[in-house]
């Protein structure tokens, strides 16, 4: 596996969305904008009923930099349905490493879902029994514990975007989704116009890989945007619906612990390919990952956990 560069690098960043997002106000702006965090963390913290993954031994605690692993969520959530997860990403950090490993599950993965003893879409975990259920089939497939999750919410994540008043991106090919036509080149897109940008597949010639890839372009343009001095005079529409846009179960005391103890984690990272073949059972598209290659991948993940 090679190390990754610049653009792996971005990707890391965008994945780490919601704490980038908190860590950059919680610098220099803290004694500004500490109210408005407080308020905003309050609502994006949510717990979960367990208190450790069934896979540890003991509590991880972050005050002794242990390794630790996240999985991030992205989910389009509308009104009166809870959705299927659009992408589900898996980092390990290590902070006596000072690295990160990083691996994204295709949402058409076919794995046993956890609590329901049968093989469906690794994306369908959520919409069956919500983030922990999503946490535990992802902890069955990679064998590893999952310590933390943060769900991002696209339909939600629109408002945040014009929070800040609208953001710009490369589109590398043009298309229409809904009433919008995107150009090809550099776009400017508001919360409405983000949201459709996001949602297109069928017309990406990557499919999901495209629209994941799409998705991390909106996150990463509001989070460039919103670290910007115009867009902090509006810091409280912006917290407000990073709120609403954003779950976890980390508190905010916990990602100051994050930001302090395994942030040069991040100046090392290596994003793991998943590999798997396309093929339909039953009419039904999956995204079959063989025994072998689940097992590499698992065992990379194991050895930077230090498990």
């Amino acid at each position: 596996m090679k190390m990754a560069g610049t653009k792996e690098k971005r990707l890391m960043l965008i994945a780490l969305g919601c704490l980038v997002a908190l860590f950059l106000a919680g610098g220099g702006y803290a004694f500004t904008v500490y109210h408005s965090i407080s308020k905003a963390t309050d609502k994006m913290h949510t717990p979960i009923k367990r208190v450790k993954s069934p896979k540890r031994i003991e509590l991880v605690t972050l005050e002794k930099q242990q390794p630790i692993s996240v999985l991030l969520l992205g989910v389009d959530e509308r009104e009166g349905d809870r959705g299927r997860t659009d992408s589900m990403i898996v980092l390990t950090i290590n902070p006596s490493l000072g690295s990160v490993k990083m691996v994204s599950i295709p949402r058409d993965t076919r794995t046993v879902i956890a609590g329901r003893g049968a093989e469906d879409k690794i994306n369908h975990a959520y919409a069956f029994g919500g983030v922990e259920m999503a946490m535990e089939t992802v902890e069955g497939f990679l064998d590893i514990p999952i310590d933390y999750y943060v769900k991002v919410n696209m339909e939600g994540f629109s408002g945040l975007v014009d929070a800040v008043g609208g953001v710009t991106v490369t589109n590398p090919f043009e298309f229409t989704y809904g009433e919008d036509l995107f150009s090809k080149g550099e776009i400017t897109l508001d919360g409405e116009s983000a949201l459709n940008y996001s949602r297109m597949r069928y017309e990406d010639p990557r499919g999901d890989f495209g629209r994941q890839e799409r998705q991390r372009a909106i996150i990463k343009a509001v989070l460039d945007k919103g670290a910007s001095l115009p867009s902090l005079a509006n810091f409280d529409k912006i917290f407000a619906e990073l709120g609403r846009s954003i779950k976890t179960n980390l508190s905010f005391e916990q990602m100051v612990g994050i930001a302090r103890n395994y942030k040069d984690a991040a100046k090392n990272i290596e994003q793991l390919e998943l590999n798997g073949t396309g093929t339909k059972i039953n009419a039904i598209y999956y995204y079959l990952v063989t025994d072998e290659e689940r097992q590499r991948v698992q065992a990379e993940l194991k050895q930077h956990l230090e498990l």
